[in-house]
């Protein structure tokens, strides 16, 4: 599916069933807006950008809702997934990952770091959106840093 429809579809789908729409779209939305807010080099707020989003592609993001949140926590603490990464990164130097993976990295050190979901889950969801988002064969390296993190981090992959 081209990555613009799936945008759309995304969009559609949370003004349509947000906060109660599937995790997956939701993450897809998390993703999109930090992809914005690292557009606009982090100086826009997540407030605004959420802001365009609903004007734009007619979503109902609420300002001070889960997906606002979320990116925000990713924000402010993406020089710490930064520094976790890098010794993950055998052979590869944190610049030389696109912006997409990179991103995907973020939100997926977030869920394991700050929520309950088990892993084999946001491994998954983050491989999804790597295949979706990112380079032609990121997802292979989304799974590789992410299965030394989860290690790292002590969770289980059942």
């Amino acid at each position: 599916m081209e990555p613009d429809k799936v945008v759309l579809e995304a969009a559609d789908s949370a003004s349509q069933s947000c906060p109660p729409c599937p995790r997956r779209q939701v993450r897809s939305l998390i993703l999109h807006l930090l992809y914005a807010a690292d557009a606009f080099d982090y100086e826009a707020s997540v407030e605004g950008l959420a802001d365009q989003f609903n004007r734009g592609f007619d979503t109902d993001i609420p300002a001070g809702g889960e997906i606002v949140l979320t990116v925000k926590a990713i924000v402010e603490n993406r020089k710490k997934y930064d520094e976790f990464l890098i010794p993950l990164l055998s052979n590869w130097r944190l610049e030389r990952i696109g912006c997409c993976t990179r991103l995907v990295l973020h939100l997926a050190l977030w869920e394991l770091m700050e929520t309950d979901t088990p892993a084999t889950i946001i491994l998954n969801e983050a491989i999804e959106l790597a295949k979706c988002f990112s380079e032609k064969d990121a997802y292979k390296f989304v799974n590789g840093v992410l299965d030394k993190a989860v290690r790292q981090l002590g969770r289980d992959v059942q």
